[in-house]
């Protein structure tokens, strides 16, 4: 895209009514601020998501959080120090069990295999509906778009503006224990008998059984018979498995199944997504219908092409970035040669923001929602070798006054991002402030503010009859324009940044 300047174009739709909460239900308590996005750069987006907007499909919208029924904070897992839970090794085990032998416990699905925004984040269908059709046709706008002198060009600032504060230590018990042990019930006696040596714990009787036949088979090779206490044990190296060696474990040849990922970018004119498309229409159907009741009106093949294949993201490469590019891509597990779930993303220049997840409704007790966020944690692992800054894994929003939707916490470390500042807390911090209110400033320095307010309205861009201009200047044309409220509510919820690179359409 070398010598071309491209844009991003949105209309935006505010948003003054309420609309049916996926999650408590309300008809009328769920509001948002939306905007629809004719085409969208990736630092765009990045820099959207990291001021509470999210997509579906083409609509981008902004919860508004003191006035919605369940407030929705964007959450991002580090996944360069993540580790995989006690819950999230057994996920990973059941599957590699699965696919050696062939194993599946139909109807015991795991509380932590909810999908990925299986419950449905955005405006509903009907409203989503509404917005399209009120959209203007911009076909080739882009192309045709005079690009203004640039007076109104700033400075990219650091996508990541996470705070020092902000980053978590790794504390989860659960990811420390490989197991349990049971303790004897004390036998009933005189008490201790001084002559005897003190009792222990039998856990600790069996660490030193291992470290005297790690220091005997040291011995044996000839090494140095001194071990340290505190040197890893075979046991403390099964607890420190990497996410990467549960997923890479060795099956046998003789395995019951075969899992392969491929990755598709979202492109109609790609053959290999062009040649899946029917097969992964056909199961996002399947999983609608079965796993969330949806009327086959409601999950038809221009619903998923409109949800999950419209992406106003422009697919994008750079010098420093993963060899597969930016933009959006289904994530599809094949099992066996036919597609059994895919999991729907964005690889954006510092993130791998996850959309949706949808599979084959018989294999709902593998888990696959949290298997699918495992896979794709150890995918941002594997984008940073090549992009150094591309190190987090955005799970969407982190609902916490919904207990079912509370498991995106369970992958840390994780932050999430405080609706006044713009700046990232980890979750820690954030669980006793929600516990005591549905909405909360999570930031609590008082002094901080929003580091990329408004500052100059007449500096935001538009595009009027093809033209790119400063909104400055379209008030002038326009004489002392009526949309300034419109346009100043817009511009504070992008921020001056984006505002002054995003094209605001106006008709």
């Amino acid at each position: 895209m070398a010598g071309n300047k491209s844009y991003t174009i949105v209309e935006y739709f505010g948003g003054e009514d309420g609309y049916r909460c996926g999650y408590c239900k309300s008809q009328t308590g769920n509001f948002s601020r939306g905007m629809w996005s004719h085409t969208m750069t990736v630092q765009d987006y990045q820099d959207l998501i990291d001021r509470g907007w999210r997509r579906s499909g083409k609509y981008v919208y902004k919860p508004i959080m003191q006035k919605t029924c369940c407030p929705q904070y964007t959450i991002r897992c580090h996944a360069l120090k993540f580790q995989p839970s006690k819950s999230h090794k057994k996920i990973l085990k059941k599957m590699n069990r699965f696919i050696s032998k062939g194993e599946l416990q139909k109807g015991q699905e795991d509380c932590a295999g909810e999908p990925m925004d299986s419950v449905c984040e955005e405006a509903g269908p009907q409203e989503l509906r509404k917005v399209h059709l009120k959209c203007t046709t911009l076909t080739g706008i882009q192309k045709d778009a005079t690009e203004f002198p640039s007076t109104t060009e700033v400075q990219k600032e650091a996508a990541d503006a996470t705070p020092t504060g902000s980053q978590t230590s790794q504390n989860d018990p659960v990811s420390v224990l490989a197991g349990t042990t049971t303790s004897a019930a004390p036998k009933s006696g005189n008490g201790a008998d001084p002559s005897r040596p003190p009792c222990r714990k039998a856990k600790e009787l069996r660490k030193e059984r291992r470290l005297q036949k790690e220091q005997m088979r040291q011995n044996g090779d000839g090494v140095s018979s001194t071990v340290s206490p505190t040197q890893p044990t075979p046991s403390q190296n099964n607890q420190s498995k990497t996410l990467e060696e549960f997923i890479s474990e060795s099956l046998p040849e003789n395995s019951a199944h075969c899992l392969e990922v491929r990755l598709v970018p979202v492109n109609f004119e790609d053959p290999q997504f062009m040649a899946s498309y029917q097969q992964s229409s056909a199961l996002y159907a399947q999983y609608q219908m079965a796993i969330h009741g949806d009327d086959p009106s409601e999950c038809s093949e221009s619903e998923f092409k409109r949800f999950l294949c419209d992406s106003p993201l422009e697919a994008e490469y750079a010098p420093d970035g993963p060899e597969v590019g930016y933009g959006s891509f289904h994530q599809q597990y094949w099992l066996d040669g036919r597609i059994v779930a895919v999991g729907v993303i964005d690889i954006l220049p510092t993130c791998v923001s996850s959309v949706y997840l949808y599979y084959h409704p018989d294999f709902n007790s593998l888990s696959l929602g949290s298997y699918s966020a495992l896979r794709e944690i150890a995918f941002t692992k594997q984008l940073q070798k090549q992009s150094p800054k591309l190190s987090y894994y955005y799970l969407g929003f982190y609902i916490h006054s919904c207990p079912k939707m509370r498991y995106k916490g369970q992958y840390r470390p994780s932050d999430l991002l405080c609706p006044e500042t713009y700046v990232w807390v980890s979750i820690e911090r954030c669980i006793p402030l929600l516990d005591n209110s549905r909405y909360a400033r999570l930031n609590q320095d008082p002094d901080l503010g929003d580091a990329r307010a408004v500052r100059d309205l007449g500096r935001a861009l538009v595009l009027y009859r093809r033209t790119v201009m400063p909104y400055a200047a379209y008030s002038r044309k326009r004489k002392g324009s009526s949309d300034e409220m419109e346009v100043q509510q817009y511009a504070s919820l992008v921020g001056q940044d984006c505002a002054e690179r995003i094209l605001l359409y106006r008709s």
